[in-house]
């Protein structure tokens, strides 16, 4: 009996420490206004740029489906994926598929788009240098683009 109980309380601890890694480190933010993007994506800002930092990282989640449109940061990005799968595309390269643990490093001054796959959630940390100007915002992704199959 005593070695049920013990069996029983280290299947609870155990339990209790998956839970803990399932859970989100950070808050996914309020729902951003579609201005930039389709679909529904939460953004929270966890740290602005500002005398001492030159750079802002902020949390990213994509419902499935939701895009970002076609822009560029002048300063490059960094996307770490926290969870999900996701797309990534440059501009004149094919889509590629992005999945949690990956990073991506956005190029300054280079065209392109990340979103969700249409049956996955998707999220990133990204950070980005502000002293060479703010996020540069284009045209919409097309369905054609989002759904291209050249990977």
């Amino acid at each position: 009996m005593q070695i049920l109980r013990i069996v029983f309380i280290l299947l609870l601890a155990i339990s209790m420490q998956v839970k803990a890694q399932q859970s989100t480190l950070f808050p996914k933010g309020e729902k951003a206004a579609n201005v930039h993007h389709v679909g529904t994506v939460y953004l929270n800002e966890l740290s602005e740029a500002d005398s001492v930092f030159s750079y802002s990282t902020s949390l990213a989640t994509f419902e499935p489906g939701a895009r970002l449109d076609w822009h560029m940061h002048p300063g490059g990005q960094i996307l770490m994926i926290t969870q999900g799968v996701g797309y990534y595309q440059e501009k004149g390269k094919a889509r590629q598929t992005v999945r949690q643990g990956e990073i991506i490093k956005c190029p300054p001054g280079v065209e392109h788009w990340h979103g969700a796959t249409p049956d996955r959630t998707f999220g990133y940390l990204a950070t980005s240098p502000t002293q060479k100007g703010k996020t540069i915002w284009f045209k919409r992704v097309t369905d054609e683009e989002y759904g291209s199959a050249k990977e």
